[in-house]
């Protein structure tokens, strides 16, 4: 299995969460978003074979980062491939549930939820707020459940990781949201489990104008996948019939 870590800017707790990572994790792919800091320097001087380096040259934002490690970690073959973010903030011992949920569940996409942890009390107070709304927006819109829709700790099969690379998602802030919409209306199970937030004395990260972009992200993705929708009926109804190629469009 490979593990993507998506970093931009983060020379100073990069190291930290890569020596965090499990030792039966096969390859780390992490993507330099175009950081004009050490991010880089610090994965090459790490010494841990297992970490390769990915470099963006112009910065593409944590959805594409992303989406070029799922590519990386396809080309060496992994079947299955978690994210973990660059700072620190993913507990890796919590990497072991999520893996169970794809191997001894059938989930397609497992996703780590905040909220069903017995510490979700550290998350500040405006996140968890935040959090929830656009959680319910984001279950309305993938018709399945997502209960905490902004956390980035997944684990997802290989066809999931090629079904994203083909897609389009979003490169930038909402990444996750249309991530979501696109699997649940695709109709791939999406499953989560409790993972310890970890936070130190950080406010809260979304702002107002931060939750509009995320709205705009999912009503994009439910337009876009309505269209796909309605383009694959047509084509259905001129083969005769032949059912169609996304399960549960509109």
């Amino acid at each position: 299995m490979a593990v993507v870590v998506p970093a931009y800017h983060e020379e100073r707790l990069l190291g930290r969460t890569l020596a965090g990572i499990p030792s039966y994790v096969d390859c780390v792919v992490v993507v330099d978003d175009a950081s004009t800091d050490g991010t880089r320097h610090v994965a090459e001087r790490l010494g841990d074979a297992r970490v390769e380096v990915v470099v963006h040259e112009a910065n593409r934002g944590v959805g594409a980062a992303i989406v070029s490690g799922y590519g990386r970690a396809l080309e060496r073959g992994a079947e299955l491939i978690a994210v973990m973010a660059a700072d620190d903030q993913m507990d890796p011992r919590d990497l072991d549930a999520l893996l169970d949920a794809a191997l001894d569940h059938g989930a397609d996409y497992v996703k780590g939820n905040r909220f069903l942890h017995e510490r979700r009390t550290d998350m500040p107070l405006m996140r968890r707020t935040a959090g929830r709304m656009l959680a319910r927006v984001t279950s309305w819109a993938a018709r399945a459940r997502v209960g905490d829709s902004q956390c980035g700790y997944t684990v997802l099969r290989a066809p999931v990781a090629e079904e994203l690379a083909r897609s389009s998602v979003w490169p930038r802030y909402g990444y996750p949201n249309d991530v979501s919409v696109l699997l649940g209306r695709r109709g791939f199970r999406i499953t989560e489990v409790p993972v310890r937030p970890v936070y130190a004395d950080e406010a809260s990260g979304i702002r107002f104008w931060h939750a509009l972009t995320i709205l705009g992200v999912i009503a994009r993705r439910v337009r876009s996948e309505r269209s796909l929708g309605l383009a694959a009926q047509r084509a259905s109804d001129g083969r005769g019939g032949a059912s169609s190629v996304l399960s549960g469009a509109e």
